[in-house]
């Protein structure tokens, strides 16, 4: 009858319960106080494994940097099973050929389950792959983007049309050429890209209208009916810090001020999603300051870094469960983040009191050179994903078992 029977304290509905969970296909079939079958007993508290919706794993163009198997592999060591990936490849994934071949050269290298982006240039809305799991538009230029002004009403209705969540990188290219200078350091970089970019873009994608839009990386809380996405970087990281260019990102850090605020703003509830917008690069690319690419990588630290804040009792565990497992997996409508009857069975322990200091050196990204160094984390010692496990006692003990996801379209 089952596959498999997994016994521990479960988060269900809300509190920490001694539960049973049985499993068929990958699918939670039965949630009982007791099961009479053979059952796997998984130690400390059990929660449900993490969706990431905003990473850079560089592949295909830049596997030098990083590619799904090393990304992937991060991200079940960080507790999470599922990421999207941005479009921003060397080669854009912008129409359905390029989506196409994205998707047959990573498929085969995940070992967490996927979905891919489609770039939206505002003019290329009949060429983009009807698989697309959602949408990325760059207002203002980035690694391997260029900021797009131009916007039809014909394009924006196809893309609404798909019902598929729209993720805005949110700075205006015309403030940014505005403000574009040389920066030595943090504190400059900030300045060639301040907070008014970052305004002027949200306003103006608030005007599209679209039914599934998201905020990416805000830096400060701004009014948008769209959903508001916060990474750990910009919620822990100040360009105050000594990280030379491993800090610089876009949008870039703010000030010790400014990123406090955003961190009491997520512990208030005022953000929906953290994601870990995780962009590597080698060494040599940071090294100068001034000429070093923007990215840091955070896929297998998201959620340790939050869990080791609800620890500190910095961050409340609800606030921590809606907005780095439900939310990310209910803007996707994936049967994910959440132990209920249906779902994927999908779960990391924790220990809580196993806090430890990252090791970047520990990482598993290709180029794992991390911002975080030294900040406390606390990494799940057991992940499963549809009701295998894939990390046991730390040790990646599965093979390559990612599956692309196509999220259902939301049809209310």
């Amino acid at each position: 009858m089952y596959d498999n029977v997994f016994s521990g304290k479960f988060f269900f509905q809300g509190s920490f319960q001694e539960l049973d969970i049985g499993v068929e296909s990958g699918i939670i079939t039965d949630i009982k106080k007791h099961i009479n079958h053979e059952r796997k007993i998984l130690k400390n508290a059990i929660i449900p494994a993490g969706t990431d919706t905003h990473v850079h794993f560089r592949d295909p163009g830049e596997t030098e940097k990083e590619d799904f198997s090393t990304g992937s592999i991060s991200a079940l060591f960080g507790g999470t099973t599922t990421i999207f990936d941005m479009p921003n490849n060397r080669r854009k994934i912008d129409n359905y050929a390029a989506y196409s071949d994205k998707l047959a050269i990573v498929r085969r290298k995940a070992f967490c389950d996927f979905g891919l982006y489609s770039m939206f240039t505002g003019t290329n809305a009949d060429i983009i792959s009807s698989e697309s799991s959602g949408i990325k538009i760059y207002m203002g230029e980035t690694t391997n983007a260029h900021g797009t002004v131009d916007f039809t009403e014909k394009g924006i209705q196809k893309i609404n049309n798909m019902n598929i969540p729209v993720l805005f990188h949110a700075e205006d290219g015309k403030c940014l050429e505005k403000h574009s200078g040389i920066a030595k350091n943090l504190k400059e970089y900030s300045a060639t890209r301040p907070p008014e970019c970052e305004d002027l873009a949200i306003d103006k994608a608030g005007n599209m209208k679209f039914s599934k839009g998201v905020i990416t990386h805000l830096t400060h809380d701004f009014t948008t009916a769209y959903v508001k996405e916060v990474t750990p970087h910009h919620l822990l990281l100040n360009y105050d810090m000594p990280l030379g260019a491993y800090g610089k990102v876009n949008p870039p850090l703010r000030s010790r001020e400014t990123q406090k605020e955003l961190l009491n703003g997520l512990i208030s509830g005022k953000f929906n999603i953290v994601s870990s917008d995780h962009a590597p690069h080698i060494q040599n690319d940071k090294v100068d300051f001034e000429y070093s690419k923007a990215g840091i990588i955070g896929v297998e630290t998201r959620i340790p870094l939050m869990l080791a804040l609800v620890q500190k009792k910095i961050l409340p565990f609800d606030i921590f469960y809606k907005t780095c497992i439900l939310n990310p997996a209910l803007l996707f409508n994936l049967k994910k983040g959440e132990i209920k009857k249906g779902n994927y069975a999908d779960f990391m322990s924790i220990d809580f009191s196993s806090m430890e200091r990252i090791n970047d050196y520990r990482l598993h990204s290709k180029n794992p050179g991390s911002p975080f160094n030294g900040f406390n984390g606390i990494f799940p010692s057991t992940v499963v994903m549809r009701g295998e496990t894939v990390i046991d006692n730390g040790e990646l003990v599965a093979d390559r078992m990612g599956k692309y996801i196509k999220p259902a379209v939301d049809k209310s």
